[in-house]
């Protein structure tokens, strides 16, 4: 960084406007909410198409894992409307879409590896007819041995990266000290985006070998080199634009590329516009999810529940290739804790190589998956020590800088921002939690059949990539003479609200209103080598780059003032649409106006580099979280024993979101993401048959959360605090951190579950907790309980 960014580094972020005028803290609407409720909002697929486009289609394997023998495509290209028919050998550069590790292949080259994986593609005049003309084709398979579980590629080490390893202390003579050890297996499902808007490109030639790619993707920059790679060119000949996405979620990170290339290669053939719109039923065959997890622990406490020692082995289920597999592994390494002090500890984790889909990024990116397992262990303890599990997790806290040392993660980063303690005492006292702990029992002794849950579960979630160098932004702030602004940044919206959020930013740093301040489509050709929107950082880094921009402007304009009008540049304000030079209130646009004919310039770049990150991956250990973001839950749920059917009753959140950009959108981020993450841990289950096919891969088979699954009482509120690091306004993020706070409802069925008989064991619970699950778990704790009866 320069001198001149170092400087606007050091907490600026308030020199703006005086303290009673700010556009940053305020709960704004949405940028594009009246474009979505007028349904004026422009999707990928609402460009109109340009004249001669036409349309695409995946031609997909009926195998797990199979070479293929001959293909025949004779009656695909006599099929009405079909154009053309490409398959690997037609792709003029390097058939590869893996983000980091080259093992993705755009087509396959004679050997698939799942149900579902793209073969060839069909280009037609319609849609439809693309997608009838793939049916056609005739694909001579010789099929090999599939490996399908995380349980099954740990037993033949099959593996898309080397395996992990963190260690801490000496957890074996740490379990030798121990009064009390935990062990056991668990198995929490995957998780598919569902975005409303599939996944979607339109690939327009430009002369001289360019491209333009109209892309629904979260990753405009990773499109561009892969599209560019795929075509035998360099960056510079393609251009990849995102306006809005109708939802990503992780899931059009790295794998919206596939569909980029294949539209880019289609067009660049036939020199004419190509538009790749997937269905959803093979959107979801033939993308990845959240990876699911096996898990096989074993933990050493105290006779209070104070954890000594914890050993934990996680094989994820990765699929085919690596694509994001070991960043979320690592994710998950990392936030086994949650947050828990963890002394002595031997932590595994494992990308099991499936015949598959390719697992890949998923709001949360690993560490729900992390601190689901140790949340899951402290349910066992507590139950095991007839305990509230509340008071078990409150002793397992991190402390707060004392001498014992009780502050530092397993990984080696020091936590210096702890609120958890004071959090947890706040939401326990609004929630009323002993007191309904209370009435849930005395209601449970007299109601044979229905049954009341309730659990109270924290938060502790680390912001940043991580890799380091992921953790940058750029940004261009454009003033016009009318005194409007323009915003152009990396950050790509998917509906959560970073442009709002970028342009209050703006509109703070320059003294305007909001309405003042627009944003413009993520375009490669206007901020390069951008980040993903991704890992929670988008209003962190895009805010931070586009505040530098605003700065420097503001600068300029302040300087020019003291020219024209005397006085100081350090006295100057930029508050309510107004310049306050030397005794004068003088208009933004006059202003600015005047400082156009001085020649002034009137446009500038903003950069940010997120400060102190380090990891090194061979010891899995540094510093690679900018800061944590805490929360906590309470969930009350209602199980019926006989059918396994249950529901949520009241749901209360507590999230601390820092200083709050926009606290209405920040809400909203919570509340839809504790709906998500409740979906995963109980209605949404993936299924494979014992040949491989995913089996629910629509809506008809797939259940997401829908409105009557929310609670009729769900109360969430905004912790008050300030981030202690330099983020933007003291903010912090809210993308995936509140994904986790619906552990609540998968612990409390757990809770209620245990009541059958006594709460005297430990159900064995998996996630999803889908009513049959739910049955089996009960059927199995009413058999302990007989059991020890017979004895």
């Amino acid at each position: 960084m320069n001198t001149q960014t170092d400087a606007f580094l050091k907490d600026k972020n308030q020199t703006a406007a005086d303290a009673d005028w700010a556009e940053v803290g305020k709960s704004h609407p949405h940028e594009s909410a009246v474009l979505h409720v007028l349904g004026e909002a422009r999707y990928t697929d609402d460009i109109p198409e340009l004249q001669g486009t036409l349309h695409a289609a995946l031609g997909l394997s009926s195998k797990a894992h199979a070479h293929i023998l001959a293909m025949n495509f004779d009656a695909v290209k006599s099929a009405r409307g079909v154009v053309a028919v490409y398959t690997a050998k037609d792709i003029p550069g390097t058939n590869d879409c893996g983000p980091i590790i080259h093992d993705d292949p755009i087509l396959s080259a004679g050997l698939v590896e799942y149900v579902g994986q793209p073969i060839f593609i069909v280009v037609a005049d319609t849609h439809d007819n693309a997608r009838r003309a793939v049916r056609k084709a005739e694909i001579v398979y010789e099929e090999l041995q599939a490996i399908l579980t995380p349980q099954e590629a740990r037993q033949a080490q099959s593996f898309v990266v080397p395996p992990m390893h963190l260690q801490r202390g000496d957890a074996q003579a740490a379990f030798e000290r121990s009064p009390h050890r935990v062990k056991g297996e668990l198995y929490v499902g995957g998780q598919e985006q569902f975005y409303l808007e599939g996944q979607i490109s339109y690939a327009i030639p430009k002369e001289d070998r360019g491209m333009l790619v109209l892309c629904s993707t979260q990753h405009p920059s990773e499109m561009q080199h892969v599209v560019a790679h795929a075509l035998g060119v360099h960056s510079h000949n393609i251009v990849v634009e995102c306006r809005r996405m109708g939802g990503g979620f992780g899931g059009k990170e790295s794998q919206s590329a596939l569909w980029a290339a294949a539209a880019a290669i289609s067009a660049a053939h036939l020199k004419r516009p190509v538009k790749l719109r997937a269905d959803r039923d093979d959107d979801m065959m033939v993308t990845g999810k959240r990876h699911c997890f096996y898990y096989d622990y074993e933990v050493g406490h105290d006779d209070e529940g104070r954890i000594i020692a914890a050993r934990v082995e996680m094989v994820s289920r990765a699929g085919f290739s690596a694509d994001l597999s070991a960043p979320v592994a690592t994710r998950a390494v990392c936030h086994f804790d949650n947050t828990y002090y963890l002394g002595d500890v031997d932590i595994r984790a494992m990308c099991g190589k499936t015949n598959t889909q390719s697992n890949t990024a998923f709001r949360g990116f690993g560490g729900p998956q992390g601190a689901i397992a140790i949340e899951y262990i402290i349910d066992e303890i507590a139950r095991n020590l007839n305990k509230d599990a509340l008071d078990i997790r409150k002793i397992n806290f991190y402390g707060r800088n004392d001498a014992e040392g009780r502050n530092v993660t397993q990984y080696g980063q020091t936590i210096v921002d702890n609120i958890i303690h004071e959090l947890t005492a706040e939401l326990e006292i609004s929630s009323d939690y002993q007191q309904r702990r209370a009435d849930i029992k005395a209601f449970n002794a007299h109601s044979p059949v229905l049954k009341k849950g309730l659990a109270f579960t924290p938060v502790k979630f680390g912001i940043a990539f991580n890799v380091t160098h992921l953790n940058q932004a750029g940004a261009l702030v454009h003033i016009y003479t009318d005194g409007s602004v323009l915003v152009n940044h990396g950050g790509c919206e998917m509906g959560q609200g970073v442009n709002t959020k970028v342009c209050q930013v703006v509109a703070h740093e320059l003294g305007l209103n909001l309405d003042k301040v627009r944003a413009t489509a993520t375009d490669t050709s206007k901020v390069a080598n951008t980040s993903a929107t991704a890992a929670s950082t988008g209003a962190d880094l895009n805010g931070k780059a586009a505040q530098n921009a605003a700065h420097t402007l503001r600068q300029r304009l302040a300087e020019f003032a003291v020219k024209t009008y005397g006085g100081e540049p350090a006295d100057v304000r930029f508050a309510a649409g107004l310049v306050s030079v030397n005794g004068l209130d003088i208009p933004f646009e006059a202003l600015v106006q005047k400082a156009y004919l001085a020649r002034v310039q009137l446009w500038s770049d903003g950069f940010y580099a997120t400060p102190g990150l380090h990891w090194d991956p061979k010891t899995m250990s540094g510093n690679p979280f900018s800061y944590f973001a805490y929360g906590a839950s309470v969930s009350e749920v209602i199980v019926d024993t006989l059918t396994g059917e249950w529901k949520l009753l009241r749901a209360d959140a507590l999230y601390d979101a820092g200083n709050s950009l926009n606290p209405a959108i920040d809400i909203g981020q919570v509340e839809g993401a504790f709906i998500q993450g409740m979906g995963w841990l109980t209605t949404e289950e993936l299924w494979w048959n014992k040949g491989g096919k995913l089996m629910t891969h629509a809506p008809s088979t797939y259940k997401i959360p829908a409105i009557s699954d929310c609670p009729e009482d769900f109360r969430v509120s905004l912790y008050k605090n300030r981030n202690v690091q330099d983020s933007i306004h003291r903010s912090k993020a809210v993308g995936e951190p509140p994904l986790l706070l619906p552990f609540s409802v998968f612990f409390a069925i757990r809770d209620a579950i245990a009541s059958v008989a006594g709460y005297r064991h430990n159900p064995p619970l998996n996630a999803p907790a889908t009513s049959e699950a739910i049955l089996n778990a009960i059927n199995a704790v009413e058999s302990m309980a007989a059991a020890v009866q017979t004895a």
